[in-house]
């Protein structure tokens, strides 16, 4: 009997000793972006971020940007339609890196953005406002709206590998400027990011 305890005992302690190491810790967004992003194949905010910013590291340096803007004159008028999922992953955060792109696009002040999301709703409001029913003083005209010069678009890709029993996803986000005029690509960049996640030894 007195054995029996003993070993009944020695599990418990055991599993205890397991479980200790399994702590929930409260982290701020970007303090639990960073440590989740050495530890899980899932897309984080902080992916989409620094996947932006490299997307903008590179267009400071591509050459044929460059002398697309040294041509122009002036900060290009730009149409971003939506990047597209084409990942297999139907839950890929596919707005949030539109809207992150957007905003760091914005900020950076280096481009005038046409916003292509409230066009129809400018619209709708112009025609009610040519319909008669606002004070002649306050109609706004249309033919006075600003035409876009370059058009960006792309996708964000995955591809999936094994390498010693890791499955490691690997995205490209890969985008493209046009000249809306001549049809012409003005950039094409890409940005890479490899995920992966680790397993402890028990599984926890």
């Amino acid at each position: 009997m007195k054995k029996s305890l003993l070993v009944l005992a020695f599990a418990a302690s055991f599993a205890l000793s397991g479980c200790a190491d399994f702590k929930a810790e409260r982290l701020s967004t970007a303090e639990g972006d960073e440590k989740a992003m050495s530890i899980t194949d899932e897309w984080l905010v902080t992916d989409s971020e620094n996947t932006i910013k490299d997307v903008l590291r590179q267009l400071e340096k591509h050459k044929t940007f460059q002398r697309y803007l040294n041509t122009l004159g002036h900060p290009p008028k730009m149409f971003i339609a939506e990047v597209q999922n084409e990942t297999s992953e139907a839950y890929f955060p596919i707005d949030d890196m539109n809207d992150e792109f957007l905003n760091e696009v914005s900020a950076s002040g280096d481009f005038t953005l046409i916003d292509a999301k409230a066009r129809d709703r400018i619209l709708k409001e112009i025609q009610y406002q040519n319909d008669g029913m606002v004070k002649a003083s306050d109609v706004k005209k249309i033919g006075k709206a600003t035409g876009a010069e370059l058009l960006m678009f792309g996708a964000v890709r995955m591809n999936p590998k094994t390498l010693k029993g890791k499955t490691i996803k690997e995205y490209t986000v890969n985008l493209r400027l046009t000249n809306i005029e001549t049809g012409e690509e003005v950039a094409r960049v890409r940005s890479k990011t490899s995920k992966y996640s680790k397993r402890g030894g028990f599984g926890w």
